[in-house]
């Protein structure tokens, strides 16, 4: 009876112990992550050790340079140079990758090809907070894991002679200033200061090893160094030797600050002095399951597990901590300040996160986003604006908006106001009418022209959504005219809608430009073309419908983008990846497109659509990833969409219906409050919504849902959301959507600039000019001496021509009084009939203006990306201008561009020869090696040559291309290109 007794007791035991650890794997999410995913392609992630949010990203470094270097790993490597404590998730150019540390064996070297290490990836492992690896070449084990400010390694030395670690405060980007101080056997501290995408980043640290430095040796400038201490270096190294290591394990604790060394001791202190590697990283583990626990999702396919909570970690990785335990931080002013009632952050992506990945942390994590918001408001109050792409409390400029703008309004939108509001709206005026990239132009002409800024189209639609976005603030906090302004503004994306071939069409010198072909890329759009721009209305959905006719024109739009043929023209743009047809998911312009066509007759195709982009490119693989996963935007549109529903206007608090993934899905909204989504009968062929029933709270009933839209403070009082999925596209979701129109609430009275038809700036004996527009029941005046036109100007009747140079401005007037901007044109009657004879072929995308740019008498700037410059790539410039006479000359000139970073070099030689029958020509001049390639200072080179004057009619030209970049060059291996622009003969 005893023996059974026990025997029953020791089954209940097991039981219970067997319904914990199955409970446990339940809910650990942890083991859903796989941190390679955005490893390999172009993902570029990183493997390494953090927490959430985390200062502190610990992560090996295979990786020094280019474009696939960006967060310093690929997975195409094999060797480790070192493990640094900062990097950067996902973005398209490089930075961070600070104070590294090697462990190594036998005797010591400073050159990174020697001190790194062989690795294979079978011996590499890698989970939220952890990061472990062999490195081959000396037989150490290496463990990584991180408190929030602080990196711990743990290696352990299988190999018991001659152990050493390497500290390189040189590695990886430009060093302004660097110092180190052996502060006793255990403590090093010191300082980098470094210049890359940010243009002064300081980082101090300390660093406290588990064992007494036997040995250092320091090297300033790669000379050893007698002494302890080294201050303001840009090349300091040292070698720490041990040789008293318990059990041949060595512990090195790095925390890190931006205020001062003080203040990564106190966050040592704090964060992990008395801890064990392994506790440090069981809390690391800890706070990952319950950071992940945001979302709840369940799924008999491990393989969208793994994507999806990999993906919810990727957006947890960003925004960083950027202050120290006792709240200080250095700001945008680079001066130290205290942040009183907030978490100060840092690395805001913006112009990629707003569109998902902002909404996502608004939704299920409200603290870190009003932390967001305050961080935003203190760099406007220290840096006189909001952040753009700001990056180590230093704004980049990179990217194009006021991205911050929406973040803001759609926290607002969800309840999250506790900030001072205004203070958020003069931010954002203030942001609007910065002097700053178009925006001038935008803000007076109702449009950004080719001339005006380069990338024009983007510009121009991204400013037009921003400030939606500050009208419906405005709108939100009672200053109502601040708001119409506001409203009215975002409505300039019609201005460069072309009714005849459908698309955001860049326009120049008051006309389309010509030629035109959507799927070009050039400098007209950031990063993509006009096909996946065209569909960048998301203020006015409703508006643009209206516009182009209906939502029949909408859908048939749609499809032809996912037809067309999957190539792009123009110039090479890597972030163009994930192609269907012209839609481009592996670049944020296309992400909202599929959901589209919720607002035609044929949701389902949204349906078909989302379904197709998420298993076509996303997968559990190293490069699982179709593009750059650009700091949690690749994740957050998966996150959502796997989820059912995407926010195609981050500010309108409104989904579009999808396809979901899940079975079982759990948002917990961060408000106390969570809903659930189920979904029955999905599988991989059941992708369509057969039917969607709502079952509210504290109502005992369910309602079936049929719009295609779902609002988020809808959330509030639904329980759940049930799905019910087939195989047959159907029009379940056949309601109307639910929103308004700017144009018909706000902007009723808009008015479409003119459009000033003509054959070419420049012309030589006359210009016919002709004034229309995409709108009907307006009239025209205008003016040709420069003039402002209005309603006492000339009456526009008809084409009319010009046989002088002029400046025609024309403005268009409706019934009512309600006017346009200003549309205006210069026109330059030439002082020559010259001819240019090209041997070579110039690049289509920078033609400068056309066979007869370099003559044409209009004169490229140093901002070449507005078009006037004639570009040549794999082949040189060979040119014959022919004066149409013979003539008495003296002088050639003409002007080269150089822009290194652009790829744009000087040519390598130069030679001018002159004839007087095209036959025989004589060299007058001949000179090479203009200015040093490795100059990235953006400059225009005029060559010029003077001679006895002569009798000629042809100039022959040839430059020499400076040929394949070399190593030194992020593009190495890529052809460099040539710019020439304007020739004169006096």
């Amino acid at each position: 009876m005893c023996y059974l007794k026990y025997r029953l007791l020791f089954f209940y035991c097991f039981l219970f112990q067997l319904i914990f650890y199955y409970s446990f794997s339940q809910n650990n999410y942890n083991q859903y992550v796989n941190p390679f995913i955005g490893t390999g392609g172009h993902g570029h992630t990183y493997p390494g050790a953090t927490l959430p949010h985390g200062m502190v990203q610990l992560s090996p470094d295979t990786r020094l340079d280019g474009w696939d270097g960006c967060s310093g790993y690929h997975y195409s490597d094999s060797f480790i140079y070192g493990f640094t404590h900062t990097h950067l998730s996902g973005t398209g150019c490089s930075d961070y990758g600070d104070v590294l540390l090697m462990p190594g064996n036998g005797i010591p070297s400073f050159n990174n090809k020697e001190y790194g290490s062989f690795f294979k990836h079978k011996n590499e492992k890698a989970s939220p907070g952890f990061y472990s690896v062999k490195l081959l070449d000396d037989n150490i084990d290496v463990k990584l894991t991180s408190t929030e400010r602080v990196g711990i390694h743990q290696y352990h030395f299988n190999n018991s002679k001659h152990k050493f670690v390497i500290l390189d405060l040189k590695h990886r980007d430009e060093v302004i200033s660097s110092s180190i101080k052996i502060e006793d056997d255990y403590t090093v501290s010191g300082l980098r200061r470094s210049k890359a995408w940010a243009n002064d980043q300081y980082v101090f640290f300390v660093m406290k090893f588990s064992a007494p430095i036997f040995k250092t040796e320091l090297t300033d400038n790669d000379i050893l160094i007698n002494k302890n201490e080294i201050n303001d270096s840009k090349n300091i190294k040292a070698c720490f030797k041990f040789d008293q290591i318990k059990k041949n394990e060595l512990l090195i604790k790095v925390a890190i600050s931006s205020v001062s060394v003080e203040g990564a001791k106190k966050n040592l202190e704090v964060e992990a002095n008395n801890l064990s590697f392994d506790q440090i990283l069981e809390k690391s583990k800890q706070k990952w399951n319950q950071e992940l626990s945001r979302i709840e999702v369940k799924s008999k396919d491990k393989e969208k597990l793994a994507v999806f909570y990999t993906s919810l970690y990727h957006t947890a990785i960003v925004p960083n901590i950027n202050m120290d335990v006792d709240s200080n931080y250095r700001g945008r002013d680079q001066q130290i300040h205290k942040a009183n009632d907030f978490v100060y952050y840092s690395v805001f992506s913006l112009w990629d996160t707003y569109r998902a990945a902002h909404p996502l942390y608004s939704m299920i994590d409200k603290k870190r986003t009003l932390d967001y918001i305050k961080t935003f408001l203190a760099q406007y109050q220290q840096g006189g604006r909001l952040p753009v792409w700001e990056l180590a409390s230093c704004e980049t400029d990179c990217m194009i908006g006021y991205h911050s703008v929406p973040v803001i309004v759609d926290a607002f939108q969800k309840g999250i106001t506790n900030f001072d509001t205004n203070l958020a709206l003069e931010a954002m005026l203030k942001s609007a009418n910065w002097n700053h990239l178009g925006l001038p132009a935008f803000n007076t002409k109702g449009l950004i022209n080719v001339e005006d800024d380069h990338e024009s189209i983007s510009k121009t639609l991204e400013y037009a959504y921003d400030d939606y976005c500050i009208g419906l603030f405005a709108s939100l906090t009672g200053q109502y005219d601040t708001a119409k302004y506001y409203f009215n503004k975002s409505c300039h994306y019609k201005n460069i809608y072309d009714t005849e071939t459908g698309f955001m069409r860049p326009k120049k010198n008051g006309d389309w430009i010509n030629p035109f072909d959507p799927k070009e890329v050039n400098n007209h759009f950031t990063e993509g073309n006009s096909w996946q721009y065209s569909f960048y209305f998301p203020q006015d959905i409703l508006g643009y419908i209206d516009m182009i006719g209906g939502k029949n024109q909408l859908e048939n739009k749609l499809d032809l983008l996912f037809s067309e043929n999957a190539k792009t023209t123009g110039r090479e743009q890597s972030d163009i990846t994930g192609l269907i047809g012209q839609y481009a998911h592996g670049n944020e312009p296309s992400h909202h497109i599929a959901y589209l066509y919720d607002y035609t007759n044929n949701p389902f195709k949204t349906q078909y659509m989302v379904n197709k982009i998420m298993n076509d490119f996303y997968s559990n693989r190293p490069d699982g990833l179709i593009g750059n996963e650009d700091c949690g935007q690749m994740s957050a549109w998966y996150i959502f969409s796997a989820l059912g529903f995407y926010p195609v206007n981050p500010c309108s608090n409104k989904f579009m219906i999808g396809s979901p993934q899940f079975d079982f899905a759990k948002i917990n909204l961060d408000d106390n409050n969570s809903i659930v989504l189920s979904t029955k009968k999905r599988n991989q062929k059941n992708f369509y919504i057969k039917s969607i029933h709502v079952k509210y709270k504290n109502r005992n009933e369910t309602s079936l849902w049929n719009n295609p839209c779902i609002d988020y403070n809808s959330f509030s009082t639904i329980d759940s959301i049930n799905f019910e999925m087939n195989d047959i596209p159907n029009n379940c979701l056949h309601q109307e959507v639910q929103e308004s129109s700017v144009s018909k609430l706000y902007a009723s009275n808009f008015i479409l600039n003119p459009i000033i038809h003509s054959n070419g700036m420049s012309f030589i004996d006359s210009q016919q000019i002709t004034i229309s527009s995409n709108q009907n029941n307006v009239s025209y005046y205008y003016s040709l001496d420069g003039s402002l036109p209005n309603k006492f100007s000339k009456l526009y009747s008809g084409s009319f021509v010009i046989d002088t140079s002029a400046t025609v401005n024309a403005i268009a007037f409706d019934s009512k009084g309600n006017y346009s901007f200003v549309t205006s044109a210069i026109f330059k009657k030439s002082t020559h009939l010259w001819d240019v004879i090209n041997n070579s072929k110039y690049m289509k995308s920078y033609d400068g203006g056309g066979e007869q740019a370099l003559v044409d008498e209009i004169h490229g700037t140093t901002n070449w990306m507005m078009g006037n410059w004639q570009g040549y790539q794999n082949n040189n410039l060979d040119i014959i201008v022919d004066l149409k006479e013979q003539k008495f000359i003296s002088s050639v000139c003409m002007s080269f561009l150089q822009d290194t970073r652009s790829w744009i070099i000087l040519p390598k030689s130069v030679s001018i020869e002159l004839s007087l029958d095209g036959v025989h020509f004589n060299k007058v001049y001949e000179d090479s090696n203009f200015v040093d390639a490795k100059d990235y200072t953006v400059q225009i080179k005029n060559i010029a040559t003077d001679f006895s004057k002569q009798k000629i009619r042809y100039i022959k030209i040839i430059a020499k291309q400076y040929g394949v970049l070399p190593e030194w060059h992020e593009g190495k291996g890529g052809d460099s290109i040539l710019f020439i622009d304007e020739i004169e003969a006096k």
